[in-house]
């Protein structure tokens, strides 16, 4: 089913797979690894099964969810949708064949407007071809650290109607960034008891990127204890850019 987002720069969350494991420093202090053990000891259907506990934990195991394809068609409203909240639509363990039967749901409900958001870009640019692109369909890829910066050519090799960065866990700066055909980017600090500390020099760095290439900027969060401990204004103002290619 869907969830109302407290996620700044979407709507809804809809999760047809859950689970995941670290891949990357990114991971170090994931939410949804977090919460997938609240569930789990609540009860929740979906986060019974347990991942890897040396990359993942309870209730965190890679599920698919072939009864929560038809959330979309109810929906009365158009939404922006973030897909998989609570996973990586591109890890190894979820096969291309769900994968398409995710694309298909996105493609028959033009209402709505998705967002995907993955580590895995490798995999994502492996199958781009293998794939029918919704055009209501906004692909994105993680790139909290110069470590990451790879994922972005795995994203321009994608037909995606809108293509985005998160820059989010922001734990390192990110000079001199190629953003050649891309539309988004999102930027922010991490949260939690254990959040990496983020320079304000990286954040107003990328949002000058962004003005010189023309690119939709949007400051999610400064961080810190919790999301909105330290708010999420940036010199001043806010930065809640979106991409124009949209169809809400």
């Amino acid at each position: 089913m869907a969830t109302n987002s407290a996620i700044e720069w979407t709507e809804v969350t809809w999760n047809p797979v859950t689970g995941c494991d670290r891949v990357a420093a990114g991971c170090d202090n994931c939410y949804a690894l977090a919460l997938s053990k609240r569930l789990k000891a609540m009860g929740a259907e979906k986060y019974q099964n347990d991942g890897d506990p040396r990359t993942s934990g309870p209730g965190f195991g890679v599920t698919t969810h072939p009864g929560s394809l038809e959330q979309p068609f109810k929906w009365k409203s158009p939404k922006l949708v973030f897909v998989n909240s609570m996973s990586d639509l591109f890890h190894a363990k979820v096969p291309i064949a769900f994968v398409r039967e995710i694309f298909d749901v996105i493609r028959e409900t033009p209402q709505h407007t998705y967002q995907v958001l993955t580590k895995r870009a490798h995999r994502m640019a492996r199958f781009a071809d293998k794939l029918d692109w919704p055009d209501n369909l906004w692909m994105g890829v993680s790139v909290e650290s110069f470590d990451a910066v790879d994922r972005i050519d795995h994203l321009r090799a994608t037909p995606a109607a809108v293509r985005f960065l998160s820059c989010e866990p922001l734990i390192t700066a990110l000079p001199n960034l190629d953003l050649t055909d891309i539309d988004w980017v999102i930027a922010g600090g991490e949260s939690g008891p254990n959040a990496r500390a983020m320079d304000p020099e990286w954040v107003t760095d990328i949002r000058d990127q962004c003005i010189n290439a023309d690119v939709a900027f949007f400051f999610k969060q400064w961080g810190g204890r919790t999301p909105k401990a330290n708010g999420r204004e940036l010199e001043g103002r806010l930065w809640s850019e979106m991409p124009t290619l949209t169809t809400i």
